[in-house]
């Protein structure tokens, strides 16, 4: 009986623990979707994209949805990966965040553009969260 390895692309394994979640990694596919919460477990919005650094490797942004009703009206924020920590107890990613603190937030902007062309927009977003640069790691 040969076995064949799945090929790049191949989704068929994608269900295991293996490929999804470790103790210690997790698939950023099960990243994105996830609730982001307040200490108390209120909502502040959900992860709609994980932005990756491509030389390091390193996670250094999550896209957040905020506000809105049924995806009309939502802003999006490009939040410091450093300023979220998960919480196995709500299940969710915590951003200890006021919901007037978040609507003061730098915001992406509406033209897509991409802030790591800017590092000092990108300082001040890190400043704001009070998160540690990734690329200081």
């Amino acid at each position: 009986m040969t076995t064949v390895a799945p090929t790049v692309g191949d989704r068929s394994d994608m269900g295991s623990t293996s490929t999804n979640e470790t103790s210690t990694l997790i698939a950023s596919d099960r990243v994105e979707g996830t609730a982001v919460r307040r200490p108390d477990g209120d909502s502040l919005g959900r992860i709609e994209r994980l932005m990756i650094e491509k030389k390091s490797g390193r996670v250094a942004y999550a896209v957040m949805s905020f506000g809105g009703f049924l995806g009309l009206g939502e802003g999006y924020y490009t939040v410091p990966w450093g300023a979220l920590r998960f919480n196995p107890e709500l299940d969710a990613y915590e951003l200890d965040l006021t919901e007037e603190q978040l609507r003061n937030a730098p915001q992406r902007t509406a033209e897509g553009q991409d802030p790591s062309f800017d590092r000092a927009w990108e300082e001040h977003v890190h400043r704001y969260y009070n998160a540690h640069p990734y690329w200081m790691a």
